[in-house]
């Protein structure tokens, strides 16, 4: 069989595994949050460049619904581009073996196979964007003329309006090429300037847009790196979460790839620059964990994204039937992780053995709420949820009918809404909110607050969820 009839049965095989998963669970909280702010279309949000709220937006206004498995379509299709990209890159680099085991390792880390792979994320166009920007540059370098630079300054614009993190990636790049004597001579040329400036010109909206917003988005992404206290072990952490949401022996394999690509030098030139690409991310964000405890395992996985091709090619180079063992153990065991995740979401099975424990609550869709509180005639003033995470989920659940609000300071892009009027009435839902916290929190906000019936909303495989309702008489004033 020959790469591309496997790499094709491979990105059909796992897409639709994606599209089956995308229907059995409802979206998580930064999913809901995601569809739920993004209904209002910007040239930028507060939290992420602009690419992956408008798939999720345009995805539902094109199917006229927003069910999680519709607005999570573009994100699935996105990935099995990635995959076929992720097989090209390492095919022209190291030969078609290493292409295809490439592109399976790749489907078998679970941080990309399944969340990048399905979620309403950045990280799906991020990842897609940056290998076709890598794709097109590997091969930019080696030949002459304008298309492939012009592909890889569009597609390197289409990473930052993803995510700000393919900074580091794209000056990884600029690192390598400087350092390769062979492509040194580029910088005389136009090609990597223009390239430059069309980048520039596809980020150029969020620029806009913070320059409009006060730079919340720069300002927010920003300050997730302040210091807070010196943390010896912050890297270490970092790097286990990281070979965790890979898998261990993943990890390993990637780790290996990066020294044997660092310690090649300049001469390998693929090989380094596969290096430089990956290092930025991997390193900096372990060098930030020394003192900032908001650092999440999954920043740096735009950098590990380019060492894949390197362990593609060291298992092209293994025994084909321990490599194919190696690859159906991890497939098994994702399958098996993946599947109690499922099952755990849709049945709370984990109560059972602990009353009360339900992590799967955040991946189920709370769209009854929306019938109990139209039914007692709740949805005719504003709404808002104490936290931005409630927010969205109670704003997905209402499908945006009335837009709600976020009643505190980490508001997030809720920020950018209307708020009402001095004198309105606004809806407090607030789960897992007691009265005291709530009239203790908002009591300087209204004229007075009336504690309702709260909300019994059903939901499959659950039974019921209660959720607390209060009523904010005369608003004084937002938080």
């Amino acid at each position: 069989m020959t790469m591309r009839r496997a790499v094709a049965i491979l990105v059909i095989a796992t897409a639709l595994l994606r599209l089956a998963l995308a229907g059995a669970i409802g979206l998580g909280i930064d999913e809901s949050y995601m569809v739920a702010a993004g209904r209002e279309l910007r040239w930028g949000y507060f939290d992420h460049p602009p690419v992956s709220w408008w798939l999720s937006a345009g995805m539902a206004h094109l199917m006229g619904s927003d069910a999680a498995w519709i607005v999570r379509l573009p994100f699935i299709a996105l990935f099995a581009g990635s995959t076929w990209l992720m097989a090209r890159l390492t095919a022209d680099l190291y030969g078609e073996g290493a292409g295809l085991w490439a592109a399976v390792s790749f489907n078998l880390a679970p941080v990309f196979g399944l969340t990048t792979g399905g979620w309403v994320l950045p990280d799906g166009p991020l990842v897609c964007a940056l290998l076709a920007a890598a794709w097109c540059l590997t091969r930019a370098l080696e030949r002459p003329g304008w298309g492939w630079w012009l592909g890889a300054g569009a597609a390197a614009g289409v990473a930052l309006l993803s995510k700000y993190s393919a900074g580091v990636v794209i000056l990884g790049a600029v690192v390598a090429m400087a350092s390769v004597p062979g492509w040194r001579g580029w910088f005389g040329r136009a090609q990597p300037y223009v390239a430059g400036l069309v980048a520039l010109a596809v980020f150029s909206p969020v620029v806009i847009w913070n320059a409009g917003n006060g730079w919340a988005s720069f300002a927010f992404q920003g300050g997730r790196a302040a210091a807070a206290r010196f943390q010896p072990f912050g890297p270490l952490t970092v790097l286990a979460g990281a070979a965790g949401f890979l898998l261990p022996w993943i990890w390993l394999g990637l780790m290996a790839g990066l020294w044997t690509a660092l310690r090649g030098g300049p001469r390998a030139r693929f090989g380094w620059l596969l290096g430089w690409l990956a290092v930025g991310p991997v390193v900096l964000f372990a060098v930030v964990a020394l003192w900032s405890r908001n650092v999440l395992f999954h920043w740096a996985m735009p950098g590990y994204l380019f060492l894949f091709p390197l362990l593609g090619a060291r298992l092209a180079g293994w025994r084909p039937g321990l490599a194919r063992r190696w690859a159906l153990g991890s497939a098994v065991l994702v399958a098996v992780v993946a599947g109690l995740g499922v099952s755990e979401v849709r049945w709370n099975w984990l109560a059972w053995v602990r009353p009360g424990l339900d992590p799967g609550l955040q991946a189920v869709d709370w769209t009854p709420l929306r019938g109990v509180l139209a039914g007692r005639g709740l949805l005719d003033q504003a709404v808002a949820a104490p936290s931005w995470n409630d927010a969205g989920k109670v704003d997905y659940a209402l499908g945006g009918m009335p837009p709600v609000l976020a009643m505190n300071a980490d508001d997030r892009q809720f920020r950018f809404r209307a708020r009402p009027a001095p004198g309105a009435d606004v809806l407090i839902v607030a789960p897992r909110q007691d009265e005291a916290r709530i009239r203790g929190g908002y009591a300087g906000y209204f004229a007075s607050i009336e504690t309702l019936a709260p909300a019994v909303v059903a939901l499959p495989g659950r039974g019921t969820m209660v959720v607390p309702l209060f009523m904010g008489r005369g608003l004084i004033r937002w938080p």
